[in-house]
């Protein structure tokens, strides 16, 4: 995608040194745009513990460029898996962050240490490539729904935009590049498809009215933020055709982890007869995981993001200030899990299907041993701790 003409991925290896990490802060934006240098796998790790570089597809891709910062210090094999390991845990719910490390120490493994820096480069620069494929697929896929709606409204007599609402962020800047919910936009957009885009604000961290709203606005989409609560008033009025959402983790079944928030919409959606549809690509399934209430981690993040706020002051400081009284008690728990019997579809790389394990079946025969019933299936008692691996 393009910042003020120029193109841009999320992440990068720096072009002067070689080695480095280079990411925007997205704790900066929309105020400014700040561009990190990462040198150290610890630097990594603090940059996707405290958000400022999110969005499930990119802290992999950040992850195992962490990895291979990691290995610039030390290739021993136990060095590795301990840096390995660290990393790992610095996420709990997005399932793409264990999938790239993992990825990456199936690869070295088995590579002498000698050549582990330069093989971690690559592979890491692999995922990246992949998920730039995987969303663009996705925003074809996604475009197919767009275009059928706005033909039906043609044929109503309908002339207004396709009015589309989505939560947090799930844009280019949340991936490598594209997005996940919002390619599709995006290529509706360039194919000149005119659209009204609802921006969910996102409490506690605002994504929506932040990132969402920036990418959206660099690229000339026409959208609204709308505070968090609306979606299902908007819906009631029969002002929203379509709803997009990414997702941190998926289950065999169909269930979706995504930002907090999310499960309302669906519910809001069911009511109203709204489709409801989940982009992901197929990094972000959790093959070991089918019960997604029960097994799936929720982050629980720190208090302030609730007692606090942060905003741009009539001066133009960024600063935060306290919205709730001394003393008072805040829980934030950053993710919620919607059933897949309230989801209208997930689409991915290889297209569109139904959120349950025959849906992902026919997209992904490779994965069927893994969607049999659950009295077929061994891994099916494994606890949540243990299924993070997948």
């Amino acid at each position: 995608m393009k910042i003020k003409g120029e193109s841009y991925r999320s992440v990068w290896v720096d072009r002067d040194d070689g080695f480095s990490v280079r990411i925007f802060d997205q704790t900066r934006l929309p105020w400014s745009l700040d561009i990190l240098r990462l040198q150290t796998h610890e630097e990594v790790a603090t940059a996707i513990a405290t958000m400022q570089v999110r969005g499930a597809p990119l802290i992999g891709a950040v992850a195992a460029y962490g990895l291979a910062l990691a290995l610039r210090r030390d290739s021993d094999s136990d060095a590795m898996e301990r840096d390995a390991a660290m990393l790992a845990a610095t996420r709990p719910t997005a399932i793409n962050l264990r999938w790239a490390i993992q990825r990456m120490l199936e690869r070295l493994r088995n590579t002498r240490p000698a050549d582990r820096v330069r093989i971690a480069y690559e592979e890491a620069a692999l995922i990246c490539d992949e998920d730039v494929a995987q969303n663009e697929a996705i925003g074809r896929h996604g475009l197919t729904l767009i275009e059928d709606i706005a033909t039906a409204k043609r044929a109503r007599g309908d002339e207004g935009p396709v009015r589309l609402l989505t939560h947090c962020n799930a844009g280019w800047i949340a991936t490598v590049d594209w997005g996940t919910a919002l390619a599709p936009i995006y290529m509706a957009h360039d194919k000149g498809i005119p659209l009204q885009v609802w921006v969910d604000e996102t409490r506690p961290r605002n994504q929506g009215a932040a990132l969402t709203a920036w990418e959206l606005g660099s690229h000339g989409v026409a959208h609204t933020v709308v505070s968090d609560n609306a979606g299902g008033h908007l819906m009631q009025r029969g002002d929203v055709d379509l709803v997009i959402v990414g997702t941190d983790r998926v289950t065999r079944d169909g269930d979706v982890a995504n930002k907090i928030g999310t499960y309302l919409k669906a519910l809001a959606a069911h009511d109203n007869r709204v489709p409801f549809w989940v982009a992901l690509p197929s990094t972000t399934i959790d093959w070991t995981v089918r019960d997604g209430l029960a097994e799936i981690p929720i982050e629980e993040r720190a208090p302030e993001e609730v007692t606090h706020i942060v905003g741009r002051d009539e001066n133009g400081t960024v600063r935060s200030v306290q919205v709730t009284p001394d003393g008072t008690a805040a829980s934030n728990p950053a993710f919620d899990v919607t059933p897949a019997r309230l989801v209208t579809g997930l689409l991915t790389e290889r297209g569109a299907c139904a959120a349950s394990p025959e849906g992902l079946a026919s997209l992904f025969p490779e994965r069927s041993d893994w969607t049999r019933p659950r009295s077929d299936h061994a891994p099916s008692g494994r606890s949540a701790e243990t299924n993070q691996a997948g």
